[in-house]
């Protein structure tokens, strides 16, 4: 049996971490006590959090035989079947906790099925989830099961958790086995809050030496497990807004290190150029007009030749980006502009605008009046282009942040002061 089966906690007191969740004031408090009922929840966190092991412990607290299902193996058929299983047992006076691992593998006709006996108390539903139950769990399951939220391990637990693996001699690696603090701290921060990562990365460590395990015996095993991150779920939008939004705070090294977290983790290259052509315009815009033609080039770039040279030019692009002024001007703009459109509808062009193809058009007024800018001082005529409901409303405000701050300069003398004079010099 591998080392994080055989480690499981048999008790509470084995139990590490989660104390927002166990202590004396916490929601399950009472529930660890024996003071109150173990109510239907969903047990939300990320893997190797404890879920299924922190289920097992509750129902036990409170009494309660202990049902598990796993929502990728299992349909309506054997939901029923535990239910069946956990009404013969009611009738002689014993409750039942069905646990549903990776709840949110159920569609909702399986999750639909589960209502009414949740509602009726015919048995405790104790459903886990690394996805969010926000999208993933029906509301009407989740209004009647409140959800419980488990954090990451942190990295002293793990190396408590670790120490313990050291030194039991039945159930760990042995008391003959030491290892280094400074392996047991990197297996803890490679573990990434996960307990069954750190584990394994410790049982791994210990097969690569008979000796005492070092750095040098993690770092083997850590060569050969790549870190945690899953292309379809939550990881995937949490690790990639991390990404975005270290490149918006201007910090290239930890928007390197979000790259260097999804490469590794098999995210497609394509999709983060995308992220970054749309973030070249969305938060740099004009206050570095080279940002989008550079994310641009970086995505062709990175068609032609493909991995691994292909991080080469993702990490040039990333660095830009990161390292370039800022501004939402122009997003914030266009978001203005459909607002008006909306509130406003098809306003009729300006006649002055209008195009005048034919004789007849002319004679109604198309294009009367239009001044060529390119035909004035300055390549500049100062005339309405807005519909008369619009005139005086402004969209953009561009920012003084790099490049944009002089084309805000710009407009603010050919809109907002004197006419430029006729020779073409400023006023």
């Amino acid at each position: 049996m591998p080392l994080a089966e055989r480690l499981r906690p048999r008790s509470l007191e084995e139990f590490v971490g989660q104390q927002a969740l166990l202590g004396p004031k916490s929601p399950l408090g009472p529930v660890v006590a024996g003071r109150a009922p173990l109510p239907s929840l969903i047990l939300w966190g990320p893997p190797g959090s404890g879920k299924t092991t922190l289920a097992r412990l509750l129902a036990e607290c409170a009494g309660l035989q202990f049902r598990c299902l796993s929502a990728v193996q299992a349909g309506v058929r054997e939901v029923r079947a535990e239910i069946d299983q956990a009404a013969r047992l009611a009738r002689s006076g014993l409750r039942t906790a069905l646990f549903v691992d990776e709840i949110h593998r159920f569609n909702k006709a399986q999750q639909d099925a589960l209502l009414p006996y949740v509602e009726r108390g015919s048995v405790v539903l104790i459903g886990a989830t690394t996805e969010n139950p926000s999208f993933e769990v029906i509301p009407a399951l989740r209004s009647r099961c409140p959800v419980f939220i488990l954090e990451p391990h942190a990295t002293e637990g793990l190396v408590e958790l670790l120490e313990r693996a050291l030194s039991d001699p039945e159930r760990g690696l042995g008391s003959s086995r030491e290892a280094d603090p400074e392996a047991l701290e990197h297996i803890a921060r490679a573990a990434c809050g996960d307990a069954r990562r750190a584990l394994n990365l410790l049982e791994a460590a210990a097969g690569h030496t008979s000796e005492r395990i070092d750095r040098a015996a993690v770092e083997q095993s850590l060569d050969s497990q790549a870190p945690s991150y899953d292309k379809a779920g939550d990881a995937h939008y949490d690790v990639i807004s991390a990404f975005i939004k270290s490149l918006r705070g201007s910090d290239p090294d930890a928007a390197l290190y979000w790259l260097a977290r999804m490469l590794a983790g098999g995210e497609d290259p394509r999709f983060i150029c995308r992220r970054m052509i749309i973030f070249a315009s969305e938060d740099i815009g004009n206050a570095e007009p080279h940002a989008l033609p550079l994310a641009v080039a970086t995505a062709e770039a990175f068609d032609r030749i493909g991995m691994p040279e292909g991080r080469i030019p993702l990490a040039h692009c990333v660095t830009y980006l990161a390292s370039a002024p800022k501004s939402k001007a122009s997003y914030l703009a266009l978001g203005a502009a459909l607002d008006a459109a909306k509130r406003f509808g098809a306003l009729p062009v300006p006649m002055h605008l209008r195009n005048a193809p034919t004789e007849l058009m002319r004679r109604q007024g198309y294009g009367a009046g239009y001044q060529n800018p390119h035909a004035a001082p300055e390549h500049f005529v100062r005339t309405q282009y807005a519909p008369d409901a619009l005139a005086g409303e402004r969209f953009y405000f561009p920012t003084q942040q790099g490049a944009e701050a002089s084309l805000c300069d710009r407009l603010d003398r050919l809109w907002r002061r004197e006419p430029p004079s006729g020779d073409g010099e400023d006023s």
